[in-house]
């Protein structure tokens, strides 16, 4: 006979801390997104146990949503960031979710997670201003501009989506009933029809999401000519953060396994080891073998191997 002490299981909560922290950026978003989901709806829940009105609870939305009103937007500047994490409904966040999840995955087989975390927030303020610009600019929404305002994660999600479709138009994704579809052409497709959308009763989201196409776009055509903007700009924000923080913690960098690179990671890194290979062996042919340093031998005898 023998006791054994029991080791206490991790909590959910845990669980999706643990997950959160160790997750990549994909798992961030998605998880920010379904958490103020979930809080909007909990307060809302709670407004109407509190014997308020249910519409009292949309409150909330209204101002984490951004308003179409350039007035109204002055006096709620944090709109911008907040409405592209909020969701209207279950079936709302469930779509943009899954699309997040799946283009998220394409992407981040060829860029790092700070140009998706740049994408998501570029592609939403992207979204942003074509909508309140066509709002405050168009005829057609002369009276709807002063009480309309929208949410949600879908120009984010837009412009991840074309940015793959559009730095991968020959590959193929199969969809069902339908088979094999190429990416440019699901692009176009989906772009097409967000324009005839427009007449609907849901214009503003259409033009958001048209506006986070077009960052999509802008990135791909800046990776073809080495421009990273997406990558610099998380980590703007992430120096703004430490501001805020006021207090620099220690940050170590730690070196990824080829394993762990995605295409573009590896490209370069193989040619910056080729380079380097190459240098070596100019170096032999016209100095000699003994004219290298220790550490240039090393180089040279691990790649031989």
């Amino acid at each position: 006979m023998y006791s054994q002490y029991k080791q206490p299981s991790a909590t959910i909560g845990d669980r999706l801390k643990n997950s959160f922290i160790k997750g990549n950026a994909l798992t961030r978003l998605i998880y920010i997104n379904i958490g103020i989901f979930l809080l909007v709806k909990i307060i809302n829940v709670l407004v109407i146990l509190s014997g308020q009105k249910a519409g009292v609870g949309n409150f909330l939305l209204e101002n984490l949503g951004i308003p179409a009103y350039f007035d109204s937007l002055l006096t709620h500047p944090w709109t911008v960031f907040t409405y592209m994490f909020t969701q209207f409904d279950f079936f709302h966040l469930l779509f943009n979710m899954l699309w997040l999840y799946w283009f998220g995955s394409f992407f981040l087989n060829h860029f790092t997670q700070k140009e998706l975390t740049g994408v998501y927030l570029l592609g939403g303020l992207c979204g942003a201003f074509t909508y309140v610009l066509a709002y405050n600019v168009l005829p057609a929404f002369e009276l709807s501009r002063y009480y309309s305002w929208a949410i949600g994660a879908s120009a984010s999600v837009m412009a991840v989506v074309f940015a793959v479709c559009l730095y991968l138009p020959q590959q193929r994704i199969y969809i069902f009933l339908i088979g094999p579809v190429k990416l440019i052409y699901l692009a176009l497709f989906t772009a097409a029809i967000d324009i005839l959308s427009i007449p609907s009763s849901n214009a503003g989201g259409h033009i958001a999401h048209l506006g986070g196409a077009f960052f999509g776009y802008l990135f791909v055509l800046s990776v073809k000519h080495n421009r990273n903007i997406a990558g610099a700009t998380t980590t703007f924000f992430e120096k703004i953060g430490k501001l805020f923080i006021g207090r620099k913690k220690m940050h170590v960098r730690q070196k990824k396994n080829v394993t762990e690179m995605n295409d573009r990671e590896y490209n370069a890194y193989k040619k910056q080891k080729d380079d380097r290979i190459n240098k070596i062996l100019d170096k032999i042919s016209r100095s000699g073998y003994e004219s290298l340093t220790k550490e240039e031998k090393e180089i040279l005898f691990r790649s031989g191997k």
